[in-house]
């Protein structure tokens, strides 16, 4: 009965409202605790929306209707996002505990994860890529969901690894300024 699944899908819709901003919002907690900073977990939340870009170009390619299985791709995805970010950013704390100087920091930590992040936004892409093409009726059903992943992963690896390191020095660039001004700190980098 259509108006059953209508009803179904306005129930799952109307819990969503509710569970996806609990569920950001305890992403958001738990990677404050990890760090121990406000502003490089909020940097990690930032990155999210640009996954949604990716998985929006990626349902106008295929002609496919953004859905609830769409959407639950979206929040699958953003934990990659979230993911992938905590790895570079870890490594990027690591790196500055041990002394090293930010900018270089920033390159480090980048050199060091390109790879990993890389290979698993590829291997997942390239994983979910048979199930993006498939033609038959089972299949249909999931496809939504996998093109969220896939072509988001795509769009937010490219940023994960270039605005992530340019949003860290803009960051660590802002503390300098503010202790120049009012400390006469010179930029160490």
């Amino acid at each position: 009965d259509f108006s059953g699944q209508k009803r179904q899908t306005s129930k799952t819709a109307e819990s969503a409202k509710v569970v996806i901003p609990a569920t950001f919002f305890l992403m958001f907690c738990i990677i404050v605790l990890g760090f121990g900073s406000y502003i490089q977990a909020g940097l990690v939340m930032i990155l999210i929306p640009f996954g949604l870009i990716g998985a929006a170009w990626g349902h106008v390619v295929h002609g496919i209707a953004i859905n609830m299985l769409s959407i639950f791709g979206i929040l699958a995805l953003a934990g990659i996002i979230v993911n992938d970010s905590i790895v570079l950013i870890n490594r990027f704390n690591r790196y500055v505990k041990e002394g090293m100087p930010i900018r270089q920091a920033i390159y480090e930590a980048g050199l060091a994860r390109f790879r990993a992040i890389f290979l698993t936004s590829v291997t997942t892409i390239l994983g979910l890529a048979p199930l993006i093409l498939e033609k038959s009726r089972q299949a249909q059903f999931l496809i939504p969901m996998a093109i969220s992943v896939a072509y988001g992963l795509l769009f937010a690896t490219v940023i994960i690894l270039l605005l992530t390191p340019v949003l860290l020095d803009l960051i660590y660039r802002r503390d300098w300024i503010r202790k120049k001004v009012f400390d006469n700190v010179p930029y160490t980098d």
